[in-house]
């Protein structure tokens, strides 16, 4: 079955110095500098937390990973001097870094710890993420605050973690693994990263004469007056990641007919995490419900985003169905309208956009019946390397209320697989654990439905 891992806590102790201003190691621009219309959506004004875990190297015996990883960061800013600059919002709240140069936050930690003591709680929603990542008062802000935050703990084996928090709205997955190998270039004794960074964020920009060309269910306004289409209370909420191993996603593939055609494990195990959480929600059948899959546009034919491009490159389009069709039919429906979903993305949708939220006003996504997961399984996380190897785990540290990432993990039995979190309402929470249970405990396939779309 697809094991899940709780918010447990663990007992161990950090000391930390004192939060400092990471400037860049050089005098940097001061100027200001726009944000794109895929950057500048209110759906991204929030803060991403990435935590990656670094075993000790005897190679690196006598190097201070602290002190490594802080003196090529400060050289990394050199080249992307807007991450140590601040947001302000110009005419009609658009978006703009004042590139002052007062730095990122980074915080020095040791902890009391071993990788082995942490074992299986390294994978998202750790519960010892606090410890790992100081949430400094005041830092936390969209406007005006540190664009990034770092903390960087030793561990007692030898080890150490990085654990950031971003500003999402400056970047994506893709883009804040590219500066961090920046960041590893510089601790290598690079003088330049290897990719220089492109801004260009114009090439994302809205048309000067906007037209919202396709339709865009990931924005679609829903009246929820009443708060019962998956009401979540975000100060009671249950934080859990799932592991889905070869077992589990056999078990599941097992239930596709063949003539679906080819599907990506990633559509497999979204398809069956969204049909369980809606009937772990026990919405109404004639309720619409939908889904969310991030779609990156890099190296995508037709798009003209050049190597280095760091901004937001993504698109979201949904998937809609009534609660009842998805809940009710095998998992190749619900496959099938991501298929169908993904299938809608194009430069013209990219562009629609775009000028989408300048026409609307920058609107966030889709709330109420809506669940959004990205996959970050081939992003990299685990392969920066500051000069102390791989790490033994990288990714996303939790999910948000509507938001969960999907990435890979090898657990302590050495299976390799994908971790999935979530966050839920207790009650929802033990019906979602008990549908993938049976989800993946299915061995027969079902014969194909016809007229599902």
């Amino acid at each position: 079955m697809a094991s899940s891992v709780s918010s447990a806590a663990l007992v161990f102790s950090v000391k930390r110095c004192d939060p400092e201003f990471l400037r860049p190691a050089k005098t940097t621009p001061r100027e200001v500098k726009q944000l794109s219309d895929i950057d500048d959506q209110e759906g991204l004004r929030f803060q991403v937390p990435v935590i990656m875990f670094y075993p000790g190297n005897p190679i690196m015996k006598g190097k201070d990973p602290v002190q490594v990883i802080r003196e090529a960061l400060s050289k990394a800013l050199v080249y992307y001097y807007p991450f140590a600059g601040r947001l302000i919002e110009g005419e009609n709240r658009k978006l703009m870094v004042d590139c002052t140069g007062e730095g990122v936050l980074f915080i020095e930690a040791d902890a009391d710890t071993t990788l082995d003591d942490l074992g299986d709680a390294i994978q998202p929603m750790c519960p010892c993420f606090e410890e790992l990542l100081y949430d400094v008062p005041g830092s936390g802000e969209i406007l005006g605050s540190p664009l990034i935050l770092i903390q960087v703990t030793r561990l007692r084996c030898g080890g150490f973690v990085l654990a950031l928090r971003l500003n999402h709205t400056m970047t994506d997955a893709p883009g804040l693994i590219q500066f961090l190998n920046a960041v590893s270039d510089m601790a290598k004794g690079l003088s330049a990263p290897s990719i220089p960074p492109i801004w260009q964020r114009e090439l994302l920009n809205a048309r000067n004469s906007p037209l919202i060309t396709r339709m865009h269910y990931e924005y679609e306004e829903v009246n929820n007056t009443n708060k019962t289409l998956m009401a979540m209370d975000e100060n009671n909420l249950v934080h859990r990641s799932f592991f889905f191993g070869p077992k589990e996603i056999r078990a599941l593939r097992n239930q596709l007919p063949s003539s679906l055609g080819p599907c990506s494990t990633f559509e497999v195990l979204v398809a069956c995490i969204w049909k369980c959480r809606t009937i772990a929600f026990a919405v109404d059948p004639d309720e619409v419900v939908r889904f969310s899959c991030l779609i990156n546009i890099r190296g995508k034919r037709g798009f003209d985003l050049p190597p280095g491009y760091y901004g937001n490159a993504f698109v979201y389009p949904a998937s809609i169905t009534k609660a009842g069709m998805l809940c009710t039919y095998p998992l190749e429906y619900a496959i099938r309208l991501l298929k169908k979903a993904k299938a809608e993305m194009s430069k013209e949708y990219v562009k629609s956009v775009a000028d989408l939220m300048v026409i609307k006003g920058r609107p966030s996504f889709t709330q109420p019946g809506n669940y959004i997961v990205s996959d970050v399984t081939r992003v990299g996380f685990g392969d920066v390397d500051f000069g102390w190897g791989k790490a033994v785990y990288g990714g996303v540290a939790r999910a948000l209320s509507i938001i969960s990432f999907c990435m890979r993990f090898k657990n302590r039995k050495g299976e390799e697989g994908n971790v999935i979190p979530i966050c839920l309402p207790p009650l929802v929470m033990e019906r979602f654990e008990h549908e993938v249970k049976r989800m993946t405990n299915k061995v027969k396939p079902n014969r194909p439905i016809t007229s599902m779309l």
